[in-house]
């Protein structure tokens, strides 16, 4: 058999003429435009190529993996298909590729009952849809895409996703896939009768494409519409005629389709042993756990003859099987309109943008009423929780920032931002007191411009502020961060150092001096020259009350500038004065 097997390959590749493989690419892309016009010589290729195992680059392999799950497809065999496609989808690196595997896969998955990650992956390529740029492998997508939403009830965008292929269609493609799903739609939308000029310009359309099983798929939608306007004769006619076609392509659903109109036929001529005989045939090609429309329509007939020849036992068997087949066909229905709500209620309203569309285009939107007012509903709740939650915290965050803002205000000097007058005082009356618990050391330095009256009457009082502001920055370069600095009021400054010891004191105060002596303020041309005296008291002789402090240190201050300015003198107590 084996032998058998291998010569009658052989012969169908002699007696077709392949040709051996010399340029893989080549031979892979004409094998794929085979899928849909000769099943027969697709199949064959793709065994030669396989026999003949020629050398293959990464991107060639990935080519015949998806050719390989596509025969699988075809050939009814989904779940063979699926990983390969998902390798493709994932690894191949071809956004081409991987445009016409997920749509390969989504319409296995619909196939297969696996409504749900159907619709997911639909929703996906609606998204991807705009980044496509192969023009026919687009209108593929489309297509399937209109295939599914017909799958889903939705013949309405069905229709419309057909229309859009039929407007994008790239110069040179013939119009056989977009005529042949706007008739599928329209089918399901019960919209077509068998002198429908749509169907009739399908088939005309596809048979001139050279693409059969199209052509075929249409023909068998003729043959039912036959049977439904009770012409039997004209559906055997019609069967007859596709039957080669039918049996060289060998595609199971047009396999399954033609005998069961078959038997449908034959009943509604009153041929009950033919029409049981051709029934019999048709359940025979089903897989024990198969559930559709076709084997319903099988059942129903083999209960019907079954019951007119008294056959009571075999008519309640065929009975439970067509009631299987109906409850299962019912579920089915059921679970692709389930799958459908649960998608869109995924995904709400996304919507998407192709080069042939001027606006978006909502793919899978909520269709019921209830449901779409509910999530609505929602999604304004929670909107303006939102907006309300944002207006609290905005309000929070603007009185939180007032408050600092005031707060700054009411403890800094708004010219020097340093301790304004009052707040000096009492953060100096409060260091005080903790030195005195712990025994530690002052220092309470007063500090006056010299001669700055004249800088305001000479130069302007905006030169005068600038003034101020320089000798600050200089003096804070010579403080620690522990000690204070305020301003007192016009040009007199008031220091009062942390953790420091009368002669250390007189030490920074005079190194202040020196360095605001060796800085001349320099604007706008103009160089000023600033000197300060300095007055200083220390808790080593007067204690730590900040009025005895502020009263010595004040007393020095002016003796400094009696004593001809730009000078430090620190009160010693009863011991009289020092001067650095």
């Amino acid at each position: 058999m084996a032998a058998l097997v291998l010569c009658a390959l052989m012969q169908a590749s002699h007696a077709t003429g392949t040709p051996r493989i010399t340029d893989a690419s080549a031979f892979l892309d004409q094998t794929e435009s085979l899928r849909i016009q000769d099943h027969r010589q697709f199949a064959e290729r793709l065994a030669q190529i396989h026999r003949e195992s020629p050398a293959l680059t990464t991107a060639e392999q990935w080519h015949l993996r998806y050719l390989d799950a596509l025969e699988s497809s075809l050939e009814g065999n989904y779940a063979a298909a699926e990983k390969p496609l998902h390798d493709v989808i994932d690894h191949s690196g071809d956004p081409t590729l991987a445009a016409k595997a997920s749509a390969l896969l989504m319409n296995n998955l619909a196939v297969s009952r696996r409504y749900e990650d159907a619709f997911k992956l639909a929703q996906q390529l609606t998204i991807d849809l705009p980044r496509i740029q192969d023009k026919a492998v687009r209108l593929q997508v489309l297509g399937y895409l209109s295939q599914m939403l017909n799958l889903a009830g939705q013949t309405d965008l069905a229709i419309k996703y057909a229309h859009m292929m039929e407007d994008s269609l790239p110069p040179g493609m013939t119009s056989c896939n977009p005529r042949s799903k706007l008739v599928a739609a329209l089918w399901s939308a019960k919209r077509l009768t068998s002198s429908s000029p749509e169907l009739t310009q399908a088939i005309d359309t596809c048979e001139a494409a050279r693409q059969p099983i199209v052509a075929t798929a249409m023909q068998l939608i003729l043959g039912t519409l036959h049977l439904e306007e009770h012409q039997p004769a004209k559906t055997l006619a019609l069967l007859d005629r596709i039957a080669p076609g039918i049996q060289i392509n060998h595609y199971y659903p047009h396999t399954l389709s033609a005998q069961v109109q078959r038997a449908q036929a034959y009943e509604q001529l009153g041929k009950d042993e033919d029409a049981r005989k051709a029934a019999l045939a048709a359940v025979a090609m089903a897989g024990p756990d198969d559930i559709n429309d076709y084997l319903k329509d099988a059942y129903e007939v083999l209960y019907r003859v079954a019951k007119r020849h008294g056959s009571t036992a075999s008519a309640l068997a065929y009975y439970e099987h067509y009631v299987a087949q109906t409850r299962g066909s019912l579920d089915d229905v059921a679970a692709q309109a389930l799958a459908y709500q649960t998608v869109q209620q995924q995904v709400l309203t996304r919507k998407l943008e192709t080069e042939e569309l001027s606006k978006q285009n909502s793919v899978l939107k909520l269709q019921q009423a209830l449901d779409a007012k509910a999530a609505e509903t929602s999604r304004l709740y929670i909107t303006l929780l939102i907006i309300l939650l944002a207006a609290i915290g905005l309000w929070l965050f603007r009185t939180m920032h007032s408050q600092k803002r005031f707060k700054r205000m009411a403890t800094r000097d708004g010219l020097t931002d340093i301790f304004n007058h009052q707040h000096f005082i009492s953060e100096a009356g409060r260091v005080l007191h903790l030195m005195e618990k712990k025994l530690g050391h002052a220092c309470l330095i007063s500090i006056d411009l010299d001669h700055f009256k004249q800088v305001n009457d000479t130069h302007g009082h905006v030169m005068g502020d600038a003034v101020l502001k320089h000798a600050v920055a200089i003096c804070q370069q010579h403080l620690r961060p522990a000690d204070l600095f305020g301003r007192l009021g016009g040009e007199e400054f008031g220091i009062l150092l942390h953790e420091c010891c009368r002669n250390q004191g007189m030490d920074i105060a005079n190194r202040i001096r020196i360095a605001i002596e060796a800085s001349p303020m320099e604007k706008d041309g103009c160089v000023i020259s600033i000197s300060t005296s300095v007055g200083l008291a220390s808790t080593d002789t007067s204690g730590y009350e900040l009025l005895r402090l502020c009263t010595e240190a004040d007393a020095a201050l002016y003796r400094a500038k009696r004593a001809g300015r730009n000078r430090v003198i620190a009160d010693t107590g009863n011991d009289g004065l020092v001067e650095a």
